[in-house]
């Protein structure tokens, strides 16, 4: 795209008198358009030859049909469409576009057929001669044989005419409001069509040949021919409000936009016809200027033989200085009550200019002297100077007067860098390195306390504020406050100040903006980082806008945003070259931003004046459209769709989008979001992409809002979903299984660990049990043996002896105890051989127990069985055994209970015995480190660990002691008997209840 800074084929002095600033024109020689023109010109970035149709569908996307057939443009680039009807040429040259309230667009080809786009291609039936937009919204077309088409969402009206009417070649077509059909021909002039009669319009119509028409209201009509332009009035056909120079023109193509000024496309150019006459003179190349379109932002846009063009407001009307000016870069800025700019180029001088007029001032030597400041009074100017001091202008007559005052006239310094013109007649003026001075009834009066004044600025309630190198200096009421660091004040030195419509102080310093409330001066919270630099220059609107100059940049700011440290992207703008400017940079003056008396913002830069009428920037801001053009999946572009299925296994998937608005599309920033993958919106950005790597299988939703050229997010956000398809290891199913399998597998190595253990186990009970009947044997055959046989010969001996034999006695009591040594060793042998079907008398072996101790009778005892008992490894059952007897014997020994209980628990899972008593517990002391010299308790967690189970103490003063005895099932039973773990060796602790405390170890 080629930019240039003066329209080629438009002036503005019309523009500026009429439509924007009314009686201003710094250097008619110098001055910088009203619009900023660009151009695509065919062959470069546009490649669809000379233009002949424009028109925009409610989508944001630019339409554009010439001789190389259809073209969308989006603000950044140019995609043909061709009609896939076209089987042999898609790219049919267009003659007319339409779009009708349905937001469809209507494609008249060079061939007389029709299409209707809207998203894809349909083909309108019949030929049509002509096509344009009705009045009513709806599309408009001629065709033979079948009258006027007047084509709707709803309906399709039929406007039958006369046969003979298609003896003419139609052209031209349009409808105005009240309802009458307007025909141009190519060689038999003009005919008006309505309430079923058809009427030549002849007289005053300056060639019979018309090329354009334009409905202005409810009557008026502009006829465009080869020679010349005339309006309907709705009578006759008059030139009167035409300008003579398109009396005689070629008008190809005309349009009235929303400023009501009229634009005429020619063969040798464009003309726009406003309030105050007509731009005289296209510039530029000459070329046909086929058709004219208005957008929705206000942008126009000219459609000529050599590409495409756009005309665009600037926001800004910037002027360079005068030919007679040395220096690019502007001094200070006033603007007097007469509209009259006053200027003081860096360079030296004084300019003014009004209206078309402007000169230089050389009276009092001003011309030879650098202008620091300005102020206006009534009909007067005061002038700041480097050396000259003090100069007062008088503008009552001419020649203009002046008045000098220095040091002599009582100035603390001749340098004065800033003054003010107070609204009670004082004139202030500040040194660059001395005191302040004041001029009050003719009479200077200095404060050298006040040293090296920067910056001037009033209250409303009569306050002065002085801002210097060290701080700022307030006098109100005749008292002096200065405020300083210690106030809040940033540091360095303050470069200007302003006072706003309340009263506000606004302080700029060189880290940016402060204001000074309840006597504090505060630092505005969020600011971006843009205003954070030096403040050159403050001045405020109407609509609540703060204008702000500074080194690099100028700004608009939201006050009320500023004040409540809510500052976001939508209430600062900045604004450049593309906005008008022709210079970025504040310049270092007291005063280089004002605003006049008609509201509008002047500001001095590097490059000249630039100004800015804030009214029309506060027109309502059109929206971008948000729109999502392309998904592709790891570099294949997916076929557009509402949502979108994307293949397993993708890696990146990446979305383009694209913000519509044609006024400044690199201006456009986005935020997007995935949802649920992003938990927040994105930081602004003017990417047009994004790209997601490896996303999970599931369903998502993409989410993207566009600003607008003036940074505000106003539009609705475009939205598209995918799924992502999972792959084989992804899906439910698969998982599922590999859950389930991994189960089995993990239940069949436990069960394979399990039956190895129990085997183990099995192992090691049945070589006990082997060792344990060796053992038995062994004593049997020796040791029992030959107690015996050494019992027997006793006896004998024992018989022989006399009966009154001494030895007797001590012999007798030999053989009694060999006779017990033989019993314990029977018992013994006995208990080592021990048979599996005893192992069906653990309860007898339990209930044998009071009898063995000689318990008393009133402690009642009984044992409990549960469940089916099951045959138990023998060597396990005596062990059992001795942990339970041991128990028992504790609870009747010394327990103090009147009941005793034991219970065999046959479960499924494991074996338990449990030993209840309501004695008196066992003390916390002997629990924690057992009785000296006892190790019952020990002894039986000793057994209870070898068997792999676990025993467990329950204790309590009030509810007595209770011993659970857990054995996993595999352990305990035969395996024969053995079946799956069910609930575990834990499910002991439901059967507790009302227990105090758990306990492990101890000893009764």
């Amino acid at each position: 795209m080629r930019s240039s800074n003066t329209s080629r084929r438009l002036c503005l002095l019309f523009g500026l008198a009429g439509a924007f600033l009314p009686a201003l024109a710094l250097d008619p020689n110098r001055a910088v358009s009203q619009y900023i023109h660009d151009e695509w010109i065919s062959g470069q970035e546009f490649q669809s030859g000379a233009v002949h149709a424009l028109s925009q569908t409610p989508d944001g996307y630019l339409w554009i049909g010439g001789d190389r057939g259809l073209v969308r443009f989006d603000g950044h680039g140019f995609r043909p469409f061709g009609d896939p009807s076209f089987r042999t040429s898609p790219a049919v040259p267009v003659q007319d576009l339409a779009v009708d309230s349905s937001g469809s667009l209507w494609i008249r080809y060079q061939t007389m057929a029709v299409s209707q786009y809207r998203g894809r291609f349909a083909p309108w039936q019949g030929a049509v001669t002509t096509m344009s937009q009705g009045a009513d919204g709806s599309v408009l077309l001629l065709a033979p044989g079948r009258g006027f088409l007047h084509y709707r969402v709803d309906r399709t009206a039929t406007l039958p005419i006369t046969t003979s009417v298609f003896n003419f070649l139609v052209i031209s077509l349009a409808q105005t409001a009240d309802g009458t059909v307007w025909l141009g021909t190519r060689d038999s002039g003009l005919f008006a069509f309505k309430d079923g009669r058809f009427s030549p319009i002849s007289q005053g119509l300056p060639d019979r040949k018309v090329n354009c028409l334009l409905p202005v209201n409810d009557h008026e009509l502009w006829v465009g021919t080869d020679n010349g332009v005339v309006r309907w009035n709705g009578k006759n056909l008059t030139r009167a409000g035409v300008p003579g120079n398109l009396e005689h023109v070629q008008a190809l193509s005309m349009l009235r936009d929303r400023d009501s000024n009229i634009w005429v496309g020619t063969n040798s150019g464009l003309y726009r016809i406003g309030y105050g006459g007509i731009d005289v003179g296209p510039q530029g190349v000459p070329s046909n200027v086929n058709a004219l379109f208005e957008d929705r932002e206000g942008n126009l846009w000219v459609g000529t033989s050599r590409g495409v063009e756009r005309y665009r407001d600037r926001a800004f009307l910037s002027y360079s200085p005068a030919a007679a000016v040395r220096s690019e870069s502007s001094g200070p800025v006033y603007v007097d009550d007469d509209g009259t700019v006053w200027n003081g180029p860096l360079d030296g001088g004084l300019v003014w200019r009004r209206g078309t007029q402007s000169g230089r001032i050389a009276a009092a030597g001003l011309d030879r002297d650098v202008i620091y400041s300005i102020a206006g009074g009534k009909q007067e100017l005061w002038i700041g100077r480097r050396r000259g001091g003090l100069t007062r202008l008088s503008l009552r007559g001419q020649p203009i007067a002046s008045q000098t005052f220095t040091r002599t006239a009582g100035l603390d310094q001749d340098s004065v860098y800033a003054v003010y013109a107070a609204s009670n007649g004082v004139v202030w003026a500040g040194t660059v390195s001395a005191g302040l001075s004041w001029r009050h009834q003719g009479v200077f009066h200095t404060n050298p306390a006040i040293h090296g004044v920067t910056a001037i600025a009033e209250s409303p309630d009569g306050t002065m504020w002085f801002a210097t190198s060290d701080g700022i200096h307030a006098l109100a009421g005749g008292q002096w406050r200065a405020y300083s660091g210690t106030d809040g004040l940033p540091p360095g030195k303050v470069s200007c100040l302003f006072v706003d419509a309340s009263g506000l102080l606004w302080i700029g310093t060189p880290v940016g903006l402060a204001y000074l409330k309840d006597n504090r001066i505060e630092v505005p919270r969020e600011v971006p980082p843009s205003l954070q630099e030096e403040i050159e220059g403050m001045a405020a609107d109407e609509y609540g806008g703060l204008w702000i100059s500074t080194f690099n940049r100028i700004a608009r700011i939201r006050r009320a945003a500023l004040l409540q440290g809510t500052v976001t992207s939508e209430d600062v703008r900045e604004y450049g070259v593309a906005d008008g400017l022709i210079g970025t940079e504040g310049v270092q003056r007291f005063r280089s931003a004002v605003a006049d008396s008609l509201g509008r913002i002047w500001f001095s830069t590097n490059r000249g004046i630039s100004v800015v009428d804030p009214s029309r920037l506060t027109r309502a801001s059109v929206p971008a459209i948000a729109h999502i053009e392309e998904v592709s999946v790891d570099g294949k572009t997916l076929p557009a769709n509402d949502s979108y299925s994307l293949p397993a296994g993708s890696k990146k998937t990446t979305v383009k989008f694209i913000g519509l608005s044609l006024s400044v599309p690199e201006r456009v920033k986005f935020r997007y979001r995935l949802d649920p993958f992003d938990p927040d919106w994105s930081q602004p950005s003017t990417g047009r992409e994004t790209t997601f790597t490896n996303l999970s299988p599931g369903t998502y939703r993409f989410r993207v809002i566009a600003t607008n050229a003036d940074g505000l997010w106003n539009g609705a956000e475009a939205t598209t979903s995918f799924q992502m398809e999972p792959e084989i290891p992804q899906t439910w199913w698969f998982r599922f299984g590999s859950v389930v399998v991994a189960i089995l597998v993990i239940a069949a190595i436990y069960r394979l660990r399990l039956s190895h253990l129990t085997n183990q186990l099995n192992l090691r009970f049945e070589e006990r049990l082997s060792e344990r009947t060796r053992i038995a044997q062994e004593l049997h055959d020796t040791l029992l043996q030959g107690v015996l046989s050494a019992s027997m010969q006793l006896h004998v001996a024992s018989d022989r002896l006399p009966a009154d034999s001494p030895a007797r006695q001590p012999l007798n009591r030999v053989m009694e105890l060999m006779a017990q040594v033989s019993r314990e060793g029977r018992n013994a042998v006995r208990g080592l051989r021990a048979s599996r079907d005893e192992s069906q008398d653990l309860e007898q072996a339990f209930l044998r127990i009071p009898r063995e101790l000689a318990a008393p009778e009133e402690i009642k005892f009984r044992v409990i069985v549960d469940g089916r008992q099951k045959v138990i490894h023998p060597i396990l059952r005596d062990d059992v055994y001795r942990i339970g007897r041991e128990a028992v014997v504790n609870a009747f020994r010394h327990s103090r209970a009147d009941a005793i209980e034991v219970e065999l628990d046959y479960e499924s899972s494991e074996l338990r015995l449990f030993v209840r008593d309501n004695g008196c517990g066992i003390d916390s002391a002997v629990l924690k480190s057992g009785r000296h010299g006892h190790f019952g308790l020990t002894g039986m967690r000793e057994r209870a660990e070898r068997l792999g189970g676990k025993l467990t103490v329950w204790s309590s003063s009030t509810a007595g002691t209770e011993v659970v005895l857990c054995v996993p099932g595999h352990v305990a039973f035969t395996p024969e008997n053995t079946t799956r773990p069910g609930r575990g060796a834990g499910a002991w602790f439901r059967r507790i209840f009302g227990k105090d405390k758990p306990i492990e170890g101890g000893e009764e």
